[in-house]
């Protein structure tokens, strides 16, 4: 019966999805088909239920809706623009320097927002036009911001890891928070790596280096956004708060930013600010619900142990098993956003990982590494669309130029996928694994 199951649940999800279901219903409609398999219509009705309720009902969760309200806030409160400022100050003299701007503001602008697609959207909305005027070609600009704007989402705070940790369970948030640092700085670099070979070839200009007093101006105007980092993961590591404490903090923190001190959110704007948030945190949770009973469907399915079995049956080498784990990753990324993949899959591949040796913290990186390329890559890449949508260029456009970023990050994440320590050294130094 478990084919079966298994059978229906997958291809349910996949039909659904083609016709243009959203997700959360997809995910949520395939489980109850399939479940049906397994279980009489009316004990699947309630299992299921059972199972919506438990996947929300952990503390941790909180810092989810308080996170995406801080994002919000600082999305609307002028921080791009200024992140921008400061990112021209720190690049802008490199070739092809709006392009490495436009990089290094996603990387400082998604790690505060925690959302690629927003990072993309705030980023792509003020630097495309000028890219536009300073004569870089539109696909160019489109895929580089498409590209780095899923940097953030390894930098913490990150809502992805608060879901990783929660689905694993043997992993703590600030051990994953500090793990992501090297890897999404990595990413950064690497990016820019290829825009300056590309800016070379098209003789992309430079910009002016900027006076010491254009520098410090453009420092201390940013400093109050950089600081909500710093602060929070202090915090974190101090001991001075929870995960779920510093989201809270992070919400006080960016309501005074906006309001108070860059005076770019009025307090007539703050129910709207407010139910964006709330449209935002209730798609993600209703997300985690039905993503946690599809990974009980899975489970009574026994398809954690099937694919245990293939992967072995593939070969008893642990790095082909790796690979592998990793091109279903990759697979899975185009036709599935980031959070339902962590809960749905982190139960089948992790055990698998954790029997090969490699540890809990080191693969819940890679998964978000790997789900980050995901969400850049089509059919179902929101931020690759979102860029594409700012950029104002046709999706086909952008493919070709997007090339050499994957192949790029492709590469990285076979590095930190086989060098454990990309991603453990800081957690180690600060005594968290």
């Amino acid at each position: 019966m478990e084919p079966v199951t298994i059978a229906i649940l997958f291809g349910c999800f996949l039909v659904l999805l083609f016709l243009g279901v959203p997700i959360c219903f997809a995910i949520g409609l395939a489980t109850l088909l399939s479940a049906i398999t397994m279980l009489p219509f009316e004990t699947s009705l309630i299992m299921i239920a059972q199972r919506l309720c438990s996947g929300l009902k952990s503390f941790s969760l909180l810092a989810i809706p308080f996170f995406i309200l801080a994002g919000v806030l600082m999305n609307q409160g002028g921080i791009a623009r200024r992140l921008i400022n400061f990112s021209q100050v720190l690049v802008g003299t490199l070739p092809g320097s709006l392009a490495h701007v436009n990089i290094m503001a996603n990387m400082l602008f998604g790690s505060i927002s925690g959302s690629g697609a927003a990072s993309a959207a705030a980023v792509g909305s003020i630097i495309n036009p000028v890219q536009r005027k300073a004569g870089y070609n539109p696909e160019f600009s489109a895929a580089v911001n498409a590209a780095s704007c899923p940097v953030g989402l390894l930098i913490p705070p990150s809502n992805v890891m608060i879901i990783y940790a929660l689905t694993s369970g043997s992993v703590s948030i600030a051990a994953l928070f500090m793990a992501g640092y090297l890897p999404g700085i990595l990413m950064g670099l690497c990016l820019m790596g290829v825009t300056a070979w590309i800016a070379a070839d098209r003789n992309y200009p430079t910009t002016e280096r900027p006076s010491f007093q254009v520098v410090i101006r453009s420092f201390l105007d940013a400093l109050p956004c950089l600081s909500l980092i710093i602060v929070v993961m202090g915090g974190i590591l101090s001991g001075l708060f929870t995960a779920t404490e510093a989201s809270a903090f992070a919400v006080a923190y960016s309501f005074i930013l906006a309001v108070f001190i860059y005076k770019e959110v009025s307090i007539k704007q703050l129910p709207s600010i407010v139910l964006e948030s709330v449209v935002t945190t209730s798609i993600v949770l209703l997300l985690i619900a039905v993503s946690v009973s599809m990974s009980w469907v899975l489970t009574a399915a026994d398809l954690p142990n099937l694919i245990s079995d293939q992967l072995h049956r593939l070969s008893d080498n642990p790095i082909l098993i790796i690979l592998a784990i990793n091109l279903l990753l990759l697979l899975i990324g185009t036709f599935m956003d980031m959070t339902p993949a962590v809960l749905v899959f982190t139960p089948i591949f992790l055990p698998i990982a954790t029997e090969l040796g490699m540890s809990p913290l080191h693969f819940g990186i890679m998964m978000i590494f790997n789900l980050c390329i995901g969400l850049i890559t089509p059919p179902v890449g929101n931020a690759l669309f979102v860029g594409c949508s700012v950029g104002k260029v046709d999706i086909h456009q952008v493919i070709r130029p997007m090339l050499p970023f994957y192949a790029i990050l492709f590469l990285l994440l076979m590095v930190i996928a086989f060098v454990p320590q990309i991603s453990l050294l800081l957690p180690q130094l600060f005594g968290l694994n």
